[in-house]
């Protein structure tokens, strides 16, 4: 299917009460608003499309490149490409969308290394976003990985900037809940950090207290693991 043809299935796809609340969440106004199940069911039709995928990507529609984070093959993302995609980032919304396409690459670890580190806010949230993925599915990485992370956490986050910070606080609970040994070690920082101050402008969103939100889901692990024994 050609680019234009699918431009016009998202336009069809698009609601005035989804771009107010795509609004409200950073979004500019090159979008349709589609709804995000909308966007998964047409990705399904489209899986592995790389060249629809950065076809998608280029045309700068907001809903158009969630699309395209969607439907791109992991496989063969080079870093070359991610970092050209990267460079467009503007909004929470695709960062996180882009964050979730580049978990499923093979460089994700080097791009958190790298990203983690960046002064920009978009590139940095991705870098954190990236880390809480690796904190949560690779298990080959050692705890010292993760501990040297959380003292970057602990001392960076208040002057980080501000959706970098929520993604920081997210990658601290991600670490939190891989084991006992960092769920210790987290709990602590957390302590030592106090409150984690995030803007999220007019949207219900709030930003997660770290040590509750970690002891609750490691709650709700044990009793999962419980469940399934018996």
């Amino acid at each position: 299917m050609a680019t234009s043809d699918v431009l016009k299935e998202l336009e069809g796809f698009g609601a005035e009460q989804n771009r107010k609340v795509y609004s409200r969440h950073g979004v500019g106004e090159n979008q349709y608003g589609v709804s995000f199940g909308n966007l998964r069911a047409l990705g399904k039709q489209h899986l592995g499309d790389q060249l629809l995928a950065e076809e998608l990507w280029v045309t700068g529609n907001n809903d158009a490149r969630v699309l395209a984070t969607i439907i791109a093959d992991p496989s063969i993302m080079t870093g070359k490409l991610i970092e050209d995609w990267r460079k467009g980032l503007d909004n929470y919304v695709i960062t996180d969308a882009f964050t979730g396409l580049v978990a499923r690459t093979k460089l994700s670890q080097k791009k958190a290394e790298k990203w983690t580190k960046a002064k920009a806010e978009w590139t940095s949230r991705a870098g954190f976003g990236l880390l809480a993925h690796l904190a949560m599915h690779d298990p080959a990485l050692p705890d010292e990985y993760f501990e040297s992370h959380l003292e970057m956490i602990e001392q960076e986050i208040h002057s980080r900037r501000n959706r970098t910070r929520d993604a920081m606080n997210s990658a601290l609970i991600a670490i939190g809940v891989r084991n006992r040994n960092l769920q210790n070690k987290a709990i602590a920082a957390a302590k030592r950090i106090g409150k984690v101050d995030v803007d999220h402008g007019e949207t219900g969103c709030g930003t997660p207290d770290a040590v509750d939100y970690i002891l609750r889901t490691v709650e709700h692990q044990s009793q999962n693991k419980d469940d399934s024994s018996t």
